[in-house]
């Protein structure tokens, strides 16, 4: 299980059984969505993941992943996980549209970056962003992160990798 993190107004626990609708209810939402993944799916699918991360991601230990919550309400997810793609550990977050433009984006991505610097000991930690995505490209350039390289997806369009390097901005 990860650990609980704490930021000035946001905790990221492990999730737990009742988190499902919330969960489903983020993943569903299509403005929220369109930038996960291969974007939206069906709810039966986002079910199939929720479940997924109790008995394969939790079950196995493969990596963290947590419920993000302000004031005790489900308002986001995250995680932070190797992957071939990026050659090195990667954070994936979503926040719902209920809390965009507060700050939590920033506040949650440098607990991520700062978890794996501190926690996992890492030296450099990635971000895959749609290069249309406009706003996640900002907040993470405000908080050191560099392009690092283009991926052309199988659909044609294009995919930022970014990098924060544990001294800071690539150049």
């Amino acid at each position: 299980m990860p650990p609980t993190l704490r930021t000035p107004r946001l905790l990221l626990d492990p999730y737990v059984p009742d988190d499902e609708e919330s969960f489903v209810a983020l993943f569903q939402d299509t403005r929220v969505s369109r930038w996960m993944g291969d974007g939206p799916v069906t709810e039966a699918e986002d079910r199939a993941l929720f479940g997924r991360i109790f008995s394969k991601v939790y079950a196995g230990n493969l990596f963290d992943v947590w419920a993000v919550r302000r004031g005790g309400l489900l308002v986001g997810h995250a995680e932070i996980k190797r992957t071939e793609e990026a050659g090195g550990h990667e954070i994936v977050y979503a926040l719902g549209p209920e809390v965009w433009g507060s700050g939590l984006g920033t506040e949650l991505a440098e607990a991520l970056v700062d978890y794996g610097f501190e926690a996992l000991g890492l030296t450099e930690v990635h971000a895959t962003v749609a290069a249309r995505n406009e706003a996640s490209l900002r907040l993470l350039g405000k908080i050191g992160f560099g392009h690092t390289r283009d991926i052309v997806e199988a659909d044609g369009t294009l995919t930022h990798l970014l990098t924060r390097r544990l001294r800071g901005r690539i150049r």
